[in-house]
């Protein structure tokens, strides 16, 4: 044993070496290989150059994307092909052409040949979508429709709690279920385990049709895990949608005064967008599983029933990363008039930094909310740095009190507006499946505006002289962590 313990002590340094360099060079040659983004590479492979073996093990964690991995099982295209053709197959009758539309902003019509080049999606006319506000609107809603529903009922969720509001929609689908109901529910890996024991094991038990997604090797990274399954969708008989940025959390419901209360704004879709929500969830549930869901139960035609022209915006780290941000861009270089941005965690990349800041120079109005603390310290420290380039620019930066507001909102010039799940940050832009609706209806984006506007009138605007008063540990603080800005 001596013998051993000192052949340890003499070979150690050569085996740390080996592991050191070894993982290191493995790291920069993946990440070179394989990364997109330049800041991302230089980032992963200085952290495992300056951070022994522990930067090659956060890289093998947190950097790698399975899902191409993963793609050997199962061809994700593959599944959003199958899908699509299905949805497709009931609306296409409903489907109109960018060039049908009639919008009264000549510049808008650009932003439509973006998207429809960027997505390959259609914008879908004679939508209803309806903004509700908070769980006290929307839980109801989404209550009442699984309870008329018919023949299917699915739901994608990042978090869906074990708490009052689990249990809420539980029984509701465990009713749907129990009267002949097709019901699928998908939730995430990682989201599932906020609550113990999970939604997922409590709906099996039940006899709910339920999946996990992507599950995680290291479960207890849960804050700052990648590749997640961040869409909040639920389709109703193939009719009636539900999306936005609610989770199923007893947090959103703030009348039944929850310990922690969040703010946050969900919408009810109704009209031929909806199947390609529907589509959406069919991948990800292929993709999990391997059940195909196909045919009139799941699928259905809807006539037109609303003013909205709108389009699906699925984002995510496969064959649909980078839509999103486009998409952004697009939008912010066609604004003439206003621009308001509402997210939860506001830490865009620069090309989006500068695109803000461009559209306020040309003066274009730009408002963005994001709360004055968030529930992640290391976001809110990381975002106060470039908070003082977009003051600069003259771009109005409001603080928003507590509760917490997990709001996702984008409205330009009053008429286009991006709704869903997706937070201005490198792990909604970058590293998780987002779903979103582009929107084009000046009703619509009025409603929105309105809602900003009492945003607003409850927030704080910052100033430039608030940023410099920070002592020299707070500027030092911040300006470290956010390097960290492609790993938050």
């Amino acid at each position: 044993m001596q013998d051993l313990l000192a052949w340890a002590r003499e070979v150690w340094p050569y085996l740390f070496t080996i592991a050191y360099v070894g993982g290191a060079a493995w790291v920069t040659v993946d990440a070179v290989l394989r990364k997109r983004h330049a800041p991302a590479v230089v980032s992963w492979v200085g952290l495992a150059w300056l951070a022994p073996i522990s930067g090659a093990i956060a890289y093998y964690l947190l950097g790698i994307n399975r899902i191409q991995r993963s793609a050997s099982r199962l061809d994700r295209q593959s599944a959003a092909g199958s899908a699509n053709a299905a949805s497709r197959a009931v609306t296409a009758p409903l489907i109109s052409r960018p060039a049908a539309l009639h919008l009264p902003h000549p510049g808008l019509a650009g932003l439509v040949r973006l998207g429809d080049r960027v997505t390959g999606r259609p914008v879908y006319e004679g939508n209803r979508i309806e903004p509700l506000v908070d769980g006290d609107a929307a839980y109801p809603a989404m209550l009442a429709a699984i309870d008329a529903a018919t023949q299917s009922v699915t739901m994608v969720s990042y978090i869906f709690d074990n708490d009052f509001a689990g249990h809420a929609f539980r029984a509701a689908l465990v009713r749907a279920r129990d009267r002949g109901v097709e019901v699928r529910v998908l939730i995430d890996d990682v989201g599932a385990r906020y609550t113990k024991p999970t939604m997922v094991r409590e709906l099996a038990q039940a006899g709910v049709p339920v999946a996990a997604f992507l599950p995680t090797r290291v479960p207890r990274l849960y804050k700052y895990a990648n590749l997640r399954n961040h869409r909040k969708i639920m389709v109703v008989d193939g009719r009636i949608g539900f999306t936005g940025g609610m989770n199923i959390r007893a947090g959103h419901w703030r009348s039944r005064g929850p310990e922690v209360p969040v703010r946050c704004v969900h919408f009810r879709v109704n009209g031929p967008i909806v199947a390609d929500m529907q589509e959406a969830f069919v991948t990800d549930w292929l993709f999990t599983t391997g059940e195909r869901l196909e045919g009139e139960r799941w699928f259905t035609a809807v006539p037109d029933c609303g003013p909205v022209a709108a389009r699906g915006v699925p984002d995510g780290p496969d064959a649909d990363i980078d839509n999103l941000p486009q998409l952004l861009l697009g939008a912010l270089a066609v604004a003439t008039r206003r621009v308001r941005v509402v997210s939860p965690y506001f830490l865009p990349d620069d090309g989006l930094l500068r695109a803000l800041q461009v559209a306020a120079l040309r003066g274009v109005q730009v408002d963005i909310l994001m709360p004055e603390r968030s529930n992640v310290p290391l976001m809110d420290w990381a975002t106060t740095p470039q908070l003082h380039w977009l003051l600069e620019a003259g771009c109005n930066v409001y603080r928003t009190q507590a509760p917490f507001d997990h709001s996702k909102l984008f409205v330009v010039d009053g008429i286009w507006s991006m709704i869903g799940s997706t937070n201005w940050d490198a792990r909604s832009l970058r590293l998780n499946f987002e779903y979103n609706l582009e929107c084009y209806d000046r009703t619509l984006a009025a409603q929105l505006d309105a809602i900003v506007d009492d945003k607003i009138a409850g927030a704080r605007l910052m100033t430039r002289t608030e940023l410099d008063e920070r002592s020299f540990a707070v500027k030092l603080r911040d300006g470290l962590t956010r390097l960290l800005s492609p790993y938050l």
